[in-house]
């Protein structure tokens, strides 16, 4: 088995959407032989799951206001709020059973067991991809199968910023209910609470490098079998950044076909935008309210459609227009905004 980096040139990369490109390159390119460990620690970051709606699913306004990155992965399942708090693993083996399905249980049983070592004595997986403790969530993991090879991981919840992850996402409220539950924050706790005495005040780094240790058996550093990501690797990371984890089309417009409607208040009067988006493009726009115009709004409309569902397109395709005549005082800007919130 081999331990792989998130490290450039001897300096760690504290970004999730780097490691997630890391992991999906070795996926589809190193082949050592050898299973491969890919621990990663990042900064505020929320990664949707690759058949989610990602603005249904986050909250962009806040996320831009407190620069939180927004990624969408290369799996499924749900939308999750990762931070430095947070200490990932994710795992490439190669599988010899072409029928191999998604085994969750496979996966966690590992790490159930070092987390018991480590005083989790009442730890268990719940659900279809979650550990919890006593009803808690502490671990929640994602895994596909792609070309004979497994790509799984999970994140260790060892501290939780409350706030952030709960303001970063709009959980679904049926799934919510059905289960329950009245927020984010009552679903998850921090594992540090349940950790013994000696590892109490471990920082996410060292409680990372323990991990480490645990999952090869391994006294030191010394006996953990690690290749080190060349430049031509990079490279090849770069490009799929560029191309896939830092575009738009990739983040936003795999998203699937949705309604959604938008109102707001201003000095004009009511103002409701109602969308029809596919592939992150508006399809279909409609606009109503109690405004006045001099015009018929539906040159707004039509001058909407086919735009993306991007700050930067709308501002630039509403400036081509005279929003006065349509609109009154209302700006752009207002416009965008009531869109995008």
């Amino acid at each position: 088995m081999y331990l792989i980096e998130v490290k450039r040139n001897g300096k760690y990369i504290y970004d999730g959407a780097v490691a997630l490109a890391v992991q999906v390159y070795a996926q589809k390119n190193l082949f050592l032989g050898e299973d491969m460990v890919f621990p990663y620690l990042t900064k505020p970051l929320v990664q949707v799951g690759r058949y989610q709606n990602a603005r249904e699913e986050a909250n962009l306004e806040y996320m831009k206001e407190n620069d939180i990155n927004l990624v969408r992965r290369d799996t499924g399942g749900g939308t999750i709020y990762l931070d430095m708090g947070g200490v990932n693993f994710c795992f490439v083996s190669d599988n010899t059973d072409v029928s191999a399905d998604i085994n969750f249980d496979q996966m966690y049983e590992p790490a159930i067991q070092i987390l018991k070592e480590l005083g989790l004595k009442n730890v268990e997986k719940s659900g279809r991809n979650d550990l919890h403790v006593e009803g808690r969530k502490v671990s929640g993991g994602a895994m596909n199968v792609v070309n004979g090879r497994t790509y799984s991981g999970y994140t260790l919840l060892l501290d939780i910023d409350d706030e952030k992850m709960e303001k970063s996402l709009k959980p679904n409220k049926k799934k919510m209910e059905s289960k329950g539950i009245k927020s984010v924050r009552s679903r998850v706790i921090s594992l540090r609470d349940y950790l013994s005495e000696e590892y109490k005040n471990l920082s996410s780094i060292e409680f990372s490098e323990l991990m480490i240790l645990k999952i090869f058996g391994a006294a030191d550093r010394n006996e953990v079998k690690t290749y080190e990501l060349t430049e031509e690797d990079w490279i090849e990371i770069d490009k799929m950044m560029a191309e896939k984890y830092n575009n738009w089309e990739w983040t936003f417009g795999k998203s699937p076909r949705f309604k959604y409607s938008r109102d707001g208040r201003f000095s004009i009067g009511t103002l409701d935008i109602t969308l029809d988006v596919e592939n992150g493009i508006i399809q279909e726009a409609k606009i109503y309210g109690d405004f006045f115009g001099n015009k018929e709004i539906n040159a707004v409309e039509e001058t909407l459609e086919g735009v993306r569902l991007k700050e930067e397109d709308l501002t630039s395709v509403l400036s081509s227009i005279d929003l006065q005549k349509y609109l009154g005082s209302i700006t752009k800007e207002e416009i965008v905004k009531l869109i995008l919130e």
